[in-house]
C-alpha cells in the first residue's frame, strides 16, 4: 500500500499521521511526502525514517520535491494544503475595506468561509487542487483522496467533480470550547456514557441529539442556549432554526449575513506560528539525530504529538482502504441518504459508519428551518467549487444567491468580485481573458 502526502500543512501533521499509521493501525505502508524546501526535506526524511525504524513493521518513508515521484502508484493521497497565507487574506481585506470614495466599504466580507472573501479563498484553493488532480490523473488515477484542504466543503467538491472518491476532515465540531465534548462537560455527563449526534455542513454543523445513556438531554442544552449561556449567536440561531451550533460558532457565522454582534476576525491564523515551527523542527531533529528509542527522542515525540489536531485522517484512510467496519465523527463527503432533507449531491459533515468498507447511511432528520439554511449554504459551497474550474456562470450564480451576501447589492458584489479576481490574477489563470472550463 502506498500513501502520498501533499500540501504545506503536512510537516505539522506528520507526527500524528505516522503515529496513527505505523503504531495505531499497524500498517507497514510505503509513505511518500512532497516537500519543496531542501533543508526541510532533510528534517522530514530523518524524522520519518526514525519512525519507520521504531515501528519495525516494514514500510518505508520518502521525501521528494518531485510531485509525480511522490504520487506514482499511490493508493491514497492525503491532501493538507491551504494556499491562503495571511498575505493573501490581507490583500482581500485591504481591497474590501476603506472609507474613501470608491472604496467598497465591505470589510465584513473579508472572510475565510462564505461571502466574497470565502469565494476568493475557494478559487485560490481550487487552483491548487486542480493542479494536484492533473498530476494524479497521470500517475494514480484510482487513488482515494483524504482531504484536509481548506475550505473543506469546497475543495472536497472540486475533488468529487474531478471524479475522485474523496472524504474530508475539517476542524471537528466534536472538540473544543464549543464542541460536542464541551456539551457533555457542561451537563456533567462522562464521555463514556454520553452520546452526541452532530450533523450539517463542514464549518456549519449543528446539534441533532444529545443523550445520557438512553435518556435524551437535548432540551437541557437548548435551555442553556435560550438563557444566553452558550453565547448570543447560539441563542439567536436556536430561535431561528430550533437547534444550536456545534464547533466553532465564529466559523458558522461567516456563512451567514452580517451579524449585529459578530465581526469577522481581522487577522485569522493560517498555519503554524514562527515559534511553533521552530519548536517542531527542533523536536523532529531530536528524533532524527537521537533516535525514537532514546530518552530524548521519546520525549521529543511526545511533545510533537501533544500539538497534533484531534482529527484522525490516517485512521479514516485505513478504515476505507482496508474495508473495515467502524465509525468516525464529522466526516465530509457527498450526502447520499445521510441527511434526507438535503440533496443527495450536497457536501455534508456527519458521522461516517462503515460495514466492511461500505457506508451505512445515517438517515438523520433535520428541523425544517435548519434544513432550509443548510440547503442555501450547501448550494453556495457547490457553486464556489464549480466556479474554481473557471466557470463564470457558477461564479455569477454564487454572487446572486450566497446567503452571506444578503444585504449587499448583487451587481455591486459582482463588480467587487471581478476586481478581487484581477487582484489575484497571478494565481487564478483560469479567469484570465475570460477563459473558462
Amino acid at each position: 500500500m502506498k500513501i502520498a502526502l501533499i500540501g504545506q500543512d503536512i510537516p505539522t501533521l506528520l507526527p500524528g499521521l505516522l503515529a496513527d499509521l505505523f503504531f495505531a493501525c499497524r500498517e507497514g505502508a510505503e509513505v511518500a511526502a512532497e516537500e519543496m524546501n531542501p533543508a526541510m526535506r532533510d528534517v522530514l526524511q530523518g524524522y520519518g525514517s526514525a519512525m519507520v525504524k521504531k515501528a519495525d513493521i516494514g514500510g518505508s518513508f520518502l521525501v521528494s520535491g518531485d510531485r509525480e515521484t511522490v504520487l506514482e502508484g499511490a493508493d491514497c493521497v492525503l491532501y493538507a494544503g491551504d494556499c491562503q497565507p495571511a498575505s493573501r487574506f490581507q490583500m482581500d481585506r485591504d481591497a474590501l475595506s476603506g472609507s474613501e470614495e470608491g472604496d467598497p466599504g465591505l470589510s465584513d466580507q473579508a472572510r475565510v468561509n462564505g461571502g466574497l472573501g470565502g469565494l476568493l479563498h475557494a478559487l485560490r484553493a481550487g487552483e491548487e487542487v486542480l493542479h494536484l488532480c492533473d498530476a494524479m490523473d497521470r500517475v494514480c488515477p484510482g487513488a482515494l483522496v483524504i482531504n484536509l484542504g481548506q475550505p473543506v466543503a469546497r475543495t472536497t467538491g472540486i475533488f468529487l467533480k474531478r471524479g475522485y472518491r474523496c472524504f474530508g476532515l475539517g476542524r471537528t465540531p466534536m472538540k473544543g470550547s464549543s464542541g460536542a465534548d464541551a456539551f457533555l462537560k457542561r451537563l456533567g455527563i462522562p464521555a463514556s456514557r454520553g452520546r452526541v449526534t452532530v450533523a450539517g455542513l463542514p464549518g456549519f454543523a449543528f446539534l441533532i441529539e444529545a443523550a445520557d445513556g438512553d435518556l435524551p438531554v437535548t432540551d437541557r442544552l437548548k435551555k442553556a442556549a435560550k438563557a444566553g449561556e452558550l453565547g448570543s449567536l447560539s441563542k439567536r440561531w436556536l430561535d431561528w432554526w430550533g437547534t444550536i451550533p456545534a464547533g466553532e460558532v465564529t466559523d458558522a457565522a461567516e456563512f451567514l449575513p452580517a451579524q449585529p454582534d459578530y465581526i469577522p476576525e481581522e487577522h485569522p491564523a493560517f498555519g503554524e506560528t514562527v515559534e511553533r515551527r521552530k519548536e517542531r523542527i527542533l523536536y523532529m531533529n531530536t528524533v532524527r539525530q537521537q533516535g525514537a528509542d532514546s530518552t530524548e527522542g521519546a520525549m521529543a515525540q511526545l511533545l510533537l504529538l501533544s500539538r497534533v489536531p484531534p482529527i484522525r485522517p490516517m485512521s479514516l484512510a485505513m478504515m476505507i482502504l482496508r474495508g473495515e467496519s467502524g465509525s468516525m465523527d464529522a466526516v465530509t463527503r457527498r450526502n447520499g441518504e445521510n441527511l434526507p432533507d438535503l440533496p443527495p449531491e450536497a457536501i455534508i459533515e456527519a458521522r461516517l459508519t462503515l460495514s466492511d468498507g461500505e457506508e451505512i447511511p445515517q438517515h438523520l432528520a433535520l428541523n425544517p428551518a435548519l434544513a432550509e439554511i443548510l440547503r442555501e449554504v450547501d448550494a453556495a459551497n457547490r457553486l464556489a467549487s464549480r466556479a474554481a474550474f473557471g466557470d463564470r456562470e457558477a461564479l455569477r450564480e454564487y454572487l446572486e444567491t450566497d446567503p452571506a451576501l444578503e444585504g449587499v447589492d448583487r451587481l455591486y458584489a459582482m463588480e467587487v468580485a471581478e476586481a478581487l479576481i484581477a487582484l489575484h490574477s497571478d494565481v487564478l489563470p483560469r479567469f484570465r481573458d475570460g477563459e473558462t472550463e
